[in-house]
């Protein structure tokens, strides 16, 4: 378990940050708003959580889901290039596993017929945030390079 302090260290007083390497990039770097982006998902996740049953089976795809994404900060925090020892990082089973289970969730729907306003419940709102926050750390905010794929962060 990683135990914290302190939240603040002033070393990044310098507009730098640094990777889990150690290796310190400006703070304006790609890498760190993905990462900032995926936290932010997380984030909204944890709101939706509030607004299910905490025993139920959403509740639990969505910690796993929660689960997913801290990794997925950690992979992207640790560029592949990087040596020494191995380093976390998501597995493609990760992702086809979320693939199989929103299939399962999907499976009772009946097919769209139009776009879905945002809203209906809390649940369904909260959701709804979470998948926009989510299209904008796939999109890396219109950038053509890909930060991050299954098993081969660079």
């Amino acid at each position: 378990m990683v135990v914290l302090n302190r939240i603040y260290t002033k070393t990044g007083d310098d507009g730098t940050t640094a990777l889990a390497t150690g290796e310190r990039r400006a703070k304006s770097d790609l890498r760190f708003e993905a990462i900032g982006t995926v936290d932010e998902v997380n984030a909204a996740v944890g709101v939706a959580r509030t607004h299910v049953d905490p025993a139920g089976a959403m509740s639990a795809i969505l910690g796993r889901i929660q689960n997913d994404l801290f990794d997925l900060g950690a992979d992207l925090a640790t560029p592949a290039k990087a040596g020494g020892r191995e380093r976390l990082r998501v597995a493609a089973t990760q992702v086809e596993r979320l693939e199989r289970e929103i299939d399962e969730l999907n499976a009772s729907l009946q097919p769209l017929t139009s776009f879905v306003l945002p809203g209906g419940s809390a649940s369904a709102a909260a959701l709804h945030l979470c998948r926009t926050v989510a299209r904008r750390a796939e999109n890396g905010n219109g950038e053509r390079d890909v930060l991050w794929e299954p098993g081969k962060n660079r």
